[in-house]
């Protein structure tokens, strides 16, 4: 008898926090709906910390109080974990479906046993995308799928250094030696995915280059040291994606 009593109160305060907390956020989101009728409020949901509440706005992550008055822009940090709570609701915001890149549109190479998969967005005249290279050189036990993105609005000519990329004998060598050394590959047209990589990279957000993603859909931004994308790469465990082409 004790223990169903104990079971019965038990279910009444779960429910009543939860329609206290579902009463709770509703109010919040209409005061937010009212007080900025012009923004897009995708995700409101609870943090940690009494009283403060997240909000998600597109790729943007913030902090409102139960008025809808006071955001806090920044991180959150769980300093007894020693977790940042804002990189990793912005890792699950900005995550991809790996498994849906076109691979066949990619330069792929295999270092080592190519266990680890990671794909790039790369432009061949972005010097950061250059520096990513040697980095990316240091890496080991590594499949590595470029897709050639040339933001013509910063470099009018990457657009036909990447069609000639893809269309030299040895795509992969022509990449690395552009790259590495500078050597432009000769003017060439072929058939050529560089458009359709374009509008991929504008579907999946790619504002900057060069982007990274790890198999677990995980993006990363610039020319992070080699041992940086490592420990990246192992925060997402081995995953074989592609063959060399």
């Amino acid at each position: 008898m004790t223990l169903t009593v104990r079971f019965v109160g038990l279910a009444l305060a779960w429910a009543l926090a939860t329609a206290t907390f579902a009463q709770s956020t509703n109010d919040l989101a209409s005061a937010l709906k009212q007080r900025y009728p012009g923004t897009a409020f995708d995700t409101l949901a609870a943090t940690p910390v009494p009283g403060l509440s997240e909000v998600v706005m597109g790729t943007n992550v913030a902090y409102v109080d139960a008025s809808g008055r006071y955001f806090l822009f920044g991180r959150l940090f769980d300093m007894q974990t020693q977790r940042d709570l804002t990189a990793e609701r912005l890792d699950r915001l900005t995550a991809i479906e790996f498994g849906s890149l076109p691979l066949d549109a990619a330069i792929t190479i295999v270092r080592g046993s190519g266990r680890r998969a990671l794909a790039v967005f790369s432009d061949p005249d972005c010097p950061h995308c250059r520096a990513l290279e040697e980095h990316l050189a240091a890496l080991d036990d590594v499949t590595i799928h470029t897709f050639l993105f040339p933001v013509a609005a910063l470099h009018p000519g990457a657009r036909e250094k990447a069609i000639a990329v893809w269309c030299a004998p040895d795509r992969a060598k022509a990449w690395s030696a552009l790259m590495r050394r500078g050597l432009e590959p000769a003017a060439a047209d072929c058939a050529h995915p560089i458009d359709r990589i374009v509008a991929l990279g504008a579907s999946l957000r790619v504002q900057g280059t060069p982007t990274l993603f790890a198999a677990d859909g995980r993006r990363l931004v610039g020319a992070q040291p080699a041992a940086e994308i490592d420990a990246w790469l192992r925060a997402s465990g081995p995953s074989h994606a592609g063959a060399a082409r």
